[in-house]
């Protein structure tokens, strides 16, 4: 385990519309205010056709391949995440979410692309004090937060 110490700064609110693409609209936020490291919150709706990443096809081969599902109608979505540097210093998010539609669920990485329905709610608490980024691992190809 890895850790260090930091304390909340500001506070985004951010209301993204139909069609908005949720973490694009994050970074962008993040970049124009110059918040570099943040926790994030997300609760709205998903439309169809966005996609997540579910799970790693085999996790313990040497080439991680990733598993991605569409989701098939508009669905609730209710996500955590966090915001971290990469290596170039452009914010990173990384975010799951899980996404219902009656009686089914689908939980994964909101990076391959997942569009706002109608609307989604998204607080960014800034971190402040720490240095932490995400670094390339050379192994897997993520880019791994180095608190």
């Amino acid at each position: 385990m890895r850790y260090s110490e930091g304390r909340i700064g500001r506070v985004l609110v951010l209301r993204l519309e139909d069609g908005d693409v949720l973490h694009e609209c994050v970074e962008r936020a993040a970049f124009e205010s110059n918040i570099q490291r943040a926790a994030v919150l997300v609760v709205g709706g998903a439309d169809r056709g966005s996609r997540l990443v579910v799970g790693p096809k085999d996790g313990r081969e040497d080439d991680i391949l990733p598993v991605l599902t569409e989701l098939a109608g508009e669905s609730e979505i209710a996500g955590v995440g966090t915001l971290f540097p990469d290596e170039d210093g452009m914010p990173s998010l990384h975010l799951h979410a899980s996404c219902g539609r009656g009686e089914k669920s689908v939980t994964g990485c909101v990076r391959p692309g997942v569009k706002t329905w109608i609307i989604q709610e998204v607080i960014v608490m800034e971190l402040m004090g720490l240095g932490s980024k995400r670094i390339t691992d050379p192994r897997s190809g993520f880019k791994l937060l180095e608190p």
